[in-house]
């Protein structure tokens, strides 16, 4: 084992122990305030132990409200890093991100023509997930069909003008809605938010998550060697094409369902990569866990820190918005040595 790749091991599990402990410290905070102490009690109470003494909106709180909240962020923040991590690999590009491809831009406009159309909130999440995927599709099918020297190229400027018109596509619906009774839903959808989630959306979250990471993994070695280029990876028997279509439907479905979940919350899948590589380095072996890991605790702190100032909550979207540039500022300092 090189050293490199030792570090990246103990920085990955530091990240692992360090994930649970930041679960349970959020899940504390709030307007109703849960000591660690008392969050342990409850816990060891579901596992068999004896009474936690806890008034019963208590433990009401934890199961129904905080624990899905604080699970839907880690999950949401993990599953936008790892799409910008794979988008990132397989494109060969640092500026890769899940709304490259339109994924944001076309799960926004599902969103808001269900909210138009006045369906539940439940179907409102199905269209956001089938407009992400939609609009995925959609830039795939016309880079193919237009068939450039330069597919990877295309499928880039595809995605940027397709999320394009997307987004005039949500401006005109917002334009078109009700002002009182449409038009602030879907702006507080639009601005990203954890405020509604539940069990039901934590469960969801965790199958896709777990599906398109399982994926991934299943292809880290592959992935490495787009890296190389095209013509080195089909020397050592890989298919660039496919390899690339089944990384892009991974991230995709990944992306489509957090933001079905939680809205349009964005720089995860932009910064959060490029700060696990300055931790384990650029193998996506070791990337994409590390990616994960820092998505998640990443967006968890955002979200804690969104619902504890005092006057009002902010949307975590909104936060991550504010601080996603400086961040991003300090990660180009680091790698250039300043």
């Amino acid at each position: 084992m090189n050293a490199g790749a030792g570090r990246g091991r103990a920085v990955t599990l530091f990240l692992w122990l360090l994930l649970p402990v930041a679960l349970l410290l959020a899940a504390g905070f709030g307007s109703y305030g849960l000591g660690v102490a008392d969050l342990l009690r409850i816990l060891w109470h579901a596992a068999g132990g004896p009474g936690h003494g806890l008034p019963a909106e208590a433990e009401a709180v934890l199961w129904q409200v905080r624990l899905p909240r604080v699970a839907c962020a880690a999950l949401v923040g993990a599953a936008l890093a790892m799409s910008g991590a794979g988008m990132q690999a397989v494109f060969r590009n640092p500026l890769a991100a899940p709304d490259l491809l339109g994924v944001s831009a076309g799960a926004a406009f599902g969103a808001v023509v269900a909210m138009f159309a006045g369906l539940p909130a439940a179907a409102v999440q199905a269209c956001a997930f089938a407009g992400g995927l939609s609009a995925v599709a959609l830039v795939w099918f016309a880079s193919r069909w237009l068939s450039a020297a330069d597919r990877t190229l295309t499928l880039i400027l595809g995605g940027v003008a397709i999320g394009s018109v997307l987004s005039a596509g949500v401006a005109l619906v917002k334009y078109l809605a009700d002002p009182y009774s449409q038009l602030p839903a879907m702006t507080f959808w639009l601005l990203g938010s954890f405020a509604g989630v539940g069990p039901a959306d934590a469960l969801a979250l965790a199958v896709t998550t777990v599906l398109s990471g399982g994926l991934l993994a299943l292809l880290r070695w592959r992935v490495d060697l787009l890296l190389l280029g095209d013509d080195e990876a089909r020397t050592s028997g890989v298919r660039p094409g496919r390899l690339r279509a089944a990384v892009v439907l991974a991230c995709t479905l990944a992306a489509s369902a957090a933001v079905a979940v939680a809205g349009v919350i964005g720089w995860i899948g932009l910064v959060v990569p490029h700060a696990a590589r300055l931790l384990v380095g650029g193998a996506f072996a070791r990337l994409l866990p590390a990616a994960m890991l820092c998505g998640a605790l990443l967006l968890l702190a955002v979200d804690t820190l969104s619902r504890t100032l005092p006057d009002a909550e902010l949307p975590p979207g909104v936060l991550m918005a504010l601080v996603g540039a400086p961040v991003l500022f300090l990660l180009l300092a680091l790698r250039a040595g300043r």
